[in-house]
């Protein structure tokens, strides 16, 4: 299927002359723990291969939260957010997009140089390893870091050619954001990593963004049992509308509750959307000899699992990673984007709600205390 094709009208709300620094307001961490904070933040202007993009809408992901509360190692002060969708509004030289085009964000843009990508596997690429990159600086000249090279939730983001995908013009901003990171994230864990089949059995722990976008994804592959799992009940309407069969407490109950479930074995596949070892251990148990743990969430480098030697020889499971849902996004974004403009895919269920960028930190408290799905500031 496809969409109308990119919009190629200059954007008629970038006053700033081409070629120079532009002033913007972003949402900043000073450091791990420190109090979110809008500043004006002073943005280079795009080289050769480079354009700025002007950010219609941003969502609000737990990597970002990952940054500022010590799971991931990152440097400050810092720019946050990585899943967004804007208009190019300036280009650098040698770039092929023009002025006007709507894109989506891809935080991890492959090099097609390196051994993952010559073997098919950009989501490995070996370009994207560092969680901020230097770019930038505040107002009063401190040099400026961007979460995964991006620095999404700002009015603007200057950012190599490679890491915009073209997307067409038209989509709901706040639901376009999602695409370049839980919803590809959660699609490509179903059908690239774990190739869900037609009537298998599936649960999924962590009900975020992401996860309710594998429950989804899920149903789409024709999975007959999707278990979704909690520790908040609230999460349970959520869960059931995105596609789950039945909602689970995550107690001391669950083990058996998936098994009354799934015929005493346990599950075909079970996804870990949350990145702790606790919840990778509970993914294990939930799932059936010769089935398979795939671990979606990004966790801390000292959290340790541990597992059985003859647990794991016995159960002959498989437990792996699904990096970016093993995807490519230059290809696979398109695809999304089309459905999305069709309405094949419909991405309200995942959306708890919008907030302006002054309101960005109230929706980092929301997003920590585990209230909704996605939270998404838009700028328009």
């Amino acid at each position: 299927m496809s969409g109308p094709e990119p919009a190629g009208a200059p954007v008629a709300d970038n006053p700033e002359p081409a070629g120079v620094p532009v002033i913007v307001r972003a949402l900043v961490a000073r450091g791990p723990g420190a109090e979110l904070r809008v500043e004006r933040v002073r943005l280079p202007a795009p080289g050769p291969g480079e354009v700025r993009v002007t950010i219609r809408a941003a969502g609000v992901c737990h990597s970002d939260l990952s940054m500022v509360n010590g799971t991931l190692a990152a440097t400050f002060p810092l720019v946050l957010g990585h899943e967004a969708t804007g208009v190019v509004a300036e280009a650098g030289a040698g770039t092929r997009l023009p002025v006007g085009t709507p894109v989506v964000l891809n935080w991890a843009p492959a090099c097609r140089a390196c051994w993952w990508c010559r073997h098919d596997e950009p989501w490995l690429c070996a370009a994207n390893t560092a969680p901020t990159v230097a770019r930038g600086e505040t107002e009063d000249g401190v040099p400026l870091h961007l979460t995964l090279g991006l620095g999404a939730l700002a009015e603007a983001v200057v950012v190599p050619e490679s890491a915009v995908v073209p997307i067409p013009a038209g989509l709901p901003a706040e639901q376009a954001a999602l695409l370049g990171c839980a919803v590809l994230t959660g699609v490509g864990a179903v059908g690239n990593t774990a190739r869900v089949a037609p009537g298998e059995s599936v649960a999924v722990i962590g009900l975020g963004g992401v996860g309710l976008t594998v429950l989804a994804a899920a149903r789409r592959a024709g999975a007959t049992t999707i278990l979704a799992v909690d520790v908040a009940e609230a999460k349970r309407d959520l869960a059931l509308a995105a596609g789950a069969t039945d909602f689970l407490l995550s107690d001391d109950r669950l083990s058996k509750e998936v098994r009354a479930r799934t015929e005493g074995r346990g599950v075909d596949h079970a996804f870990e959307c949350v990145g702790r070892a606790a919840t990778i251990r509970a993914a294990w148990r939930l799932t059936r000899r010769g089935g398979a743990v795939t671990v979606v969430g990004m966790g801390a480098k000292d959290d340790m699992v541990s597992l059985g030697a003859l647990d794991i020889f016995h159960s002959a499971r498989t437990l792996r990673s699904s990096v970016y849902g093993s995807s490519d996004p230059d290809r696979e974004v398109p695809v999304l984007a089309a459905e999305l403009a069709d309405g094949a895919l419909d991405l309200r269920v995942l959306i708890s709600g919008t907030v302006g960028l002054d309101d960005a930190p109230t929706a980092f408290d929301r997003l920590a205390r585990g209230e909704g799905a996605r939270w998404v500031v838009t700028l328009d």
